[in-house]
């Protein structure tokens, strides 16, 4: 029988990883892409990515309430980890980040916030980690919003300077995989 991290892998290498040239977020160019929605967002790639950061988060052994991260690439993901842990009976409530304000209404960084209390643990998601700007903006955005940021955690790290900045601002990047995972796999 498959594990669960083995036949994610497989997933993500499948649908996720293109060797070809292209533009990151942070403006580098590279020649390979990792699009990590694409897994995702498969239903099976869902439960998989779910299942297994649950896992990482409970092994923490600190009681965290949520799980968060920056729109888009964590969106799947906090939904995932919110509905195992409902199935597990350990419910951890999913919250969003806008990457701007809302510019009505309530104008709010944060959708879900309303599941969570000041001071509680949660855990920030995030589909692949380059530079790590998008994780930290994350990190700082449920910080400003007074939850106590516990875990960074992403589901492939490209080894490109990611860890080291959340290093920097005093938090450990737990990767599923790595970039060398991808590019070594042979289904």
């Amino acid at each position: 029988m498959t594990s669960y991290k083995e036949e994610l892998l497989k997933l993500l290498h499948s649908l996720s990883y293109e060797e070809r040239a292209v533009t990151l977020t942070s403006g580098k160019k590279s020649n390979f892409y990792v699009d990590g929605k694409q897994t995702t967002c498969h239903a099976r790639g869902a439960f998989l990515t779910g299942q297994l950061f649950y896992e990482r988060i409970k092994a923490c052994n600190v009681s965290v309430k949520g799980v968060g991260g920056l729109t888009m690439g964590a969106d799947p993901i906090v939904a995932a980890i919110s509905v195992v842990s409902i199935l597990k009976d350990d419910p951890l409530h999913a919250f969003l980040i806008r990457k701007e304000p809302k510019g009505h209404g309530k104008q709010l960084w944060l959708e879900g916030d309303k599941n969570l209390q000041a001071g509680d643990s949660v855990a920030i998601v995030e589909d692949v980690v380059t530079s790590g700007g998008s994780l930290l903006k994350a990190v700082e955005r449920a910080q400003a919003h007074d939850l106590k940021v516990v875990q960074a955690l992403t589901l492939v790290d490209r080894l490109e300077g990611g860890a080291e900045l959340l290093e920097k601002h005093g938090f450990k990047l737990e990767s599923l995989f790595t970039i060398k995972d991808l590019k070594s796999f042979k289904g």
